[in-house]
């Protein structure tokens, strides 16, 4: 544990990466490969928090620019979130870990209410909280939901996994030629309008000084080795 460089992290799993290869809906294998990694750092000793996406179900910004109402497009994208929880939850016990599912919408036949101090409690206990449904309310992505509870919870850090391994100048699946950086601060990304997060995630991590790494979650042992301090991804920090 004194090797740790972050002994609680925040996770930010996109609701795509439980897709898998598939373009809809959850992937057992794909889920059962990440919660391998989780328990993984779980057993090193590190307290972990999640907050999933719910696009490979329902994405409320897309469908409120097909003419759905916004809010009730975000409240169908908050629910698909619970479902993703739930399924995250599911193959993370297939791993031995302890969870907590909690939602920022009550529904308690389901999973626990979101309460900050009991969620912290969980933590100290070594379960792995799933935060679902966001923050509750329409208008913030789940990036803000993910940097809201990392705040709240006193992480040290919000892990945004992803597809590639960092961030780009440009997309790295459209440009070969695209640069990754290896730091980064809060007003450059946010300058050069790179999609790590939104700009209100961004905005509230550099309010709190809350460091963000980003890196490949489809590389076996990156979480492991982004918690142990070793040069992966991006870091976003500091220079405020």
């Amino acid at each position: 544990m004194s090797d740790l460089r972050f002994k609680r992290i925040l996770l930010k799993l996109s609701g795509e990466a439980l897709a898998g290869d598939q373009k809809f809906g959850i992937e057992p294998e794909a889920v059962s490969t990440f919660c391998k990694e989780i328990a993984e750092v779980v057993n090193m000793g590190v307290e972990v928090a999640l907050v999933i996406g719910g696009g490979n179900i329902f994405r409320g910004i897309s469908a409120s620019a097909q003419g759905m109402d916004r809010a009730s497009a975000d409240y169908m994208g908050m629910l698909a979130t619970v479902l993703n929880a739930i399924g995250v939850q599911d193959q993370l016990e297939k791993q031995g870990c302890a969870t907590r599912v909690m939602s920022a919408i009550t529904m308690r036949e389901v999973c626990e209410p979101y309460i900050r101090r009991r969620a912290i409690r969980h933590l100290e206990k070594g379960r792995v909280v799933i935060c679902a449904a966001g923050t509750g309310n329409p208008f913030f992505t789940t990036d803000t939901a993910a940097a809201l509870r990392a705040m709240e919870l006193k992480t040290n850090a919000i892990l945004k996994a992803t597809k590639v391994d960092g961030v780009y100048d440009k997309d790295p699946l459209l440009h070969p030629d695209a640069v990754m950086f290896k730091h980064l601060t809060y007003i450059e990304t946010l300058q050069r309008r790179l999609k790590v997060m939104d700009s209100t995630a961004i905005s509230l991590a550099m309010d709190n000084n809350l460091p963000i790494a980003v890196f490949n979650i489809f590389k076996t042992g990156n979480i492991k080795r982004v918690v142990s301090g070793e040069d992966v991804g991006t870091i976003v920090q500091g220079g405020e």
